[in-house]
């Protein structure tokens, strides 16, 4: 598995580049594997993100998880690279996930991004404005979507989307509004001055190309991880010098202000500072996002006439979904499939012990509550269980991550549940990033179906 192409920019420059020559193949031994998993994703991005670090309690979801997200943003694909960028940033900012925004806003901006897309939504081709509406859907309210919703997107004169994009739309919307789950989740965030930050961690002096070489070993590696600098956390800080800078020179010309800005960087700081110079003009989520007041509602408030309960008897992701969005983005099911298998397959006993049940009666019950919640069930199978099996404080933090991720705080993470171990909780939330995965995929992709036919 390749983690990013050739051609991409390393913040670290050429000294991080070794590792890319040295990681060739996964070793044989378990133990190694989430120091081959943790360099691998250091020689892609010269940094581990936050969500490499708490996936990294698990390097066999870790290793699905950066494939399927590589071939998303960064593998041939029905959308260009700045539109799949610019999709994360509109999925993220419904659920405030500053960290999300933000990363992809600078990702987006290096793969040649327009700049004045940052500005808003105003500032964006109809074609892409369109997709605002099925985006707050899936975000808060995913039973609602339909037919209709689709027939608009593909019907549409000059900003009409083909079935192929609709889908890579779908996926990428899908994938960040169940990732702000997470990151919410894993206490990733917390709330400054009504404003979502990344939480920071001590920057780390050593190089992560020594231990590719062998001179360092599982604990460094491990010492190390938590000490990176999340890209996150570059930007924030470089926002603040920004903003200073700009506040000190506020008078000063415009067109001056401009040829700087168009200037070609002479080191790689100065381009990450020219970026980061650009993600300024966003500095809320309001402008990604419109109808703010739209959020999620209990599905047992629903409007019985118009909305039935799913029922996956007769729309699966095994029978329908997998071969629709397989078919018309191809290989994408695929890398799906196989992330929920590898999140299906994590053992952890303890959890299931302490509730005197199996492991995989455990997981089914956290699965069929977050898919209750949204209107999907499940025929064949006993709801009473969930409240025999999940303690009211443990429904309470699912439902929260699940639904409303933007009103989770990190004490929330510490305290639920305590007897979990952090590397339990951190499963408890792969669950959750899945199975709300799932979730808008089947209500989109049953609504495509039904265009279809």
């Amino acid at each position: 598995m390749i983690i990013c192409p050739k051609s991409m920019e390393y913040p670290r420059g050429n000294q991080c580049q070794r590792l890319q020559s040295q990681v060739v193949k996964k070793s044989n031994n378990e133990n190694e594997r989430p120091q081959y998993l943790l360099v691998k994703a250091l020689a892609s991005r010269g940094r581990l993100d936050a969500v490499t670090q708490q996936m990294g309690y698990h390097p066999q979801y870790l290793d699905s998880f950066l494939k399927m997200q590589h071939y998303l943003l960064h593998m041939d694909g029905p959308l260009p690279f700045d539109c799949r960028h610019y999709i994360a940033i509109m999925a993220a900012a419904r659920h405030q996930c500053w960290y999300l925004v933000n990363l992809h806003s600078f990702h987006f901006l290096r793969v040649g991004g327009d700049p004045q897309w940052l500005r808003g939504l105003e500032c964006v081709p109809a074609r892409l404005r369109n997709l605002n509406e099925i985006n707050k859907i899936l975000a808060h309210r995913p039973w609602l979507i339909n037919r209709l919703h689709i027939e608009n997107l593909l019907k549409i004169r000059e900003q009409c989307w083909s079935l192929a994009e609709l889908v890579h739309a779908v996926v990428l919307l899908a994938h960040y509004h169940a990732l702000a789950s997470f990151v919410f989740g894993c206490a990733q965030e917390e709330r400054t001055d009504g404003r979502s930050v990344l939480k920071p961690s001590v920057v780390g002096s050593q190089c992560f190309c020594d231990a590719a070489n062998g001179n360092s070993n599982q604990e460094i590696l491990r010492i190390n991880r938590n000490r990176s600098l999340d890209s996150c956390v570059e930007l924030e800080s470089l926002r603040e010098r920004i903003h200073r800078i700009h506040l000190e020179n506020e008078n000063r010309d415009e067109r001056s202000r401009e040829h700087t800005r168009l200037t070609p960087p002479s080191s790689m700081q100065e381009r990450e500072e020219d970026l980061a110079s650009d993600i300024i003009v966003a500095a809320d989520f309001s402008c990604y996002v419109q109808d703010p007041e739209f959020g999620y509602q209990d599905f047992a408030r629903r409007d019985e006439e118009q909305t039935q309960i799913f029922r996956i008897q007769d729309y699966s992701w095994e029978d329908h979904g997998f071969s629709l969005v397989n078919r018309l983005y191809s290989d994408i099911g695929l890398l799906l499939d196989e992330k929920l298998r590898s999140v299906d397959s994590l053992q952890n006993c303890n959890m299931a012990k302490r509730q005197g049940c199996e492991a995989s009666v455990f997981k089914r019950g956290i699965w069929n509550y977050i898919h209750c919640m949204f209107g999907i069930r499940y025929d064949d199978y006993d709801y009473a269980e969930v409240n025999h099996l999940l303690e009211r404080t443990l429904k309470v933090y699912i439902k929260t991550v699940t639904c409303y991720p933007e009103k989770t705080n990190p004490e929330m993470f510490q305290q639920f549940w305590k007897q979990f171990k952090h590397s339990e909780k951190v499963h408890v939330n792969l669950l959750i990033l899945e199975a709300r995965t799932q979730v808008e995929l089947l209500y989109a992709l049953r609504a495509i179906t039904q265009y279809m036919i």
